[in-house]
């Protein structure tokens, strides 16, 4: 995926195992970012840096969503153990997570492996990309991300 490419359709389940459906966010800017496993402590940063950020994205409607193989199960006790305030989607066959293009060889401990290649879009009310990270460092991503969404919110 990169900027001007339209992102995927999906339907996914939420942490409240839940059907999503891409559909109800046509003609709303999204944040969607894909990471490896709930209750790793990246992951955990990178849910609670968004979470804290969340009414300034509320402001701007823009909805943020997080995506991972996890099961719903999972992503809601990952909800509830850290106060998360954004939707998380359950991706176990990693069809979205494929589709987006962020499962692939990285470097874990040293070894290279497959799996989640942590990234971040940012989906324009018309289904287009407006930005990506890929391979992101989670320390100031998410005010990255805001920072982006106000910029896009000013100028379109």
């Amino acid at each position: 995926m990169d900027v001007g490419d339209l992102f995927p359709d999906f339907v996914l389940a939420d942490e409240n195992g839940e059907m999503f459906d891409s559909r109800a966010l046509a003609g709303v800017r999204y944040v969607i970012y894909f990471y490896p496993k709930d209750n790793t402590s990246g992951c955990t940063r990178e849910a609670v840096d968004f979470s804290g950020l969340i009414v300034n994205f509320m402001l701007r409607n823009v909805a943020v969503i997080g995506v991972s193989r996890d099961p719903p199960a999972s992503h809601r006790k990952f909800i509830d153990k850290n106060g998360l305030k954004i939707k998380l989607l359950s991706d176990p066959d990693r069809s979205l997570t494929e589709a987006a293009g962020t499962w692939g060889k990285k470097m874990m401990y040293g070894k290279e492996v497959e799996g989640v290649v942590r990234s971040t879009f940012i989906v324009g009310k018309d289904g287009k990309v407006e930005a990506v990270w890929k391979k992101v460092k989670v320390d100031g991503h998410a005010q990255e991300v805001l920072d982006r969404a106000v910029y896009l919110s000013k100028s379109r």
